[in-house]
Parts: C-alpha cells; sequence; structure tokens
C-alpha cells in the first residue's frame, strides 16, 4: 500500500512540474514568440495548445481518481465551453477580456481553430501524463 501512495504522489508531483512547465512555455510564447520570428501559427495556435494542456493538467491534479481518458474528456469540455463563452459579450466581461489577464484566461475572439488547437494540447498533455506510465 505505501508503495502505491508513493507511486500517485510522484505522479501528482511530475503533473505539478508540467503544469508549472506548461504555464512558463504558454506565457513565454505568447510574449517572445514573435520576437523570435517564430511563425504566426506557432505562437497563436501552439500557446491555445499549451493552454489546452494547462487545463487537462489542472484537472489531473484536481482530481487525480480519474483515468487519463477521462481527464481529457472533461478538459476538453471545459476548453470548449471556454471557447464558446467568448460569444457571449457583456461590457464588464469585454472590459476584462481587453486584460492581459482576460485575454489569457478568456481570450478575445471566438475560433474554431482554437478548439482543434485545445485538443492536441489536451490529447498530447494525455498521452504523456506521469500517471499513465
Amino acid at each position: 500500500m505505501p508503495e502505491i501512495v508513493r507511486s500517485h504522489s510522484r505522479a501528482q508531483f511530475r503533473r505539478l512540474a508540467a503544469l508549472l512547465l506548461v504555464i512558463a512555455l504558454g506565457l513565454a510564447i505568447r510574449r517572445f514568440g514573435y520576437a523570435l520570428d517564430l511563425p504566426f501559427v506557432i505562437v497563436k495556435y501552439g500557446g491555445s495548445a499549451l493552454w489546452g494542456a494547462m487545463v487537462y493538467l489542472l484537472l489531473a491534479l484536481g482530481i487525480a481518481r480519474l483515468q487519463p481518458v477521462a481527464t481529457a474528456v472533461m478538459a476538453l469540455i471545459v476548453a470548449v465551453c471556454v471557447e464558446l463563452f467568448r460569444l457571449y459579450h457583456t461590457p464588464w466581461l469585454d472590459a476584462f477580456r481587453l486584460t492581459a489577464a482576460g485575454a489569457l484566461l478568456l481570450g478575445r475572439i471566438f475560433s474554431l481553430w482554437n478548439i482543434l488547437a485545445y485538443a492536441m494540447g489536451i490529447a498530447a498533455a494525455c498521452l504523456f501524463d506521469p500517471a499513465r506510465r
């Protein structure tokens, strides 16, 4: 039994480390991507894929008992809901979306391409999830 607890703790620690790395990469790609002459597609949709991976990892940390595939399905549902939420507009919400935090958390413009990028990021996070090993 103690070995199971230790392996679970190691997996959760690795998920946390992966989450912090994904957040750092996502912020870096959005901040420095164009300065590094990365193509628009990499900056825009790479950041979206990393955002999807972040959602997966957050859910995996919060609901550790779920299987990785179930976590991926939940992450995709969250990501699609957030994207659909971009279609809803109120003055205070639009003002928040104009801030850096609002743009990073909620985004500004609805895009089906973002949903595809989220799905790719979620799939990659699920595939490389430390709990799968």
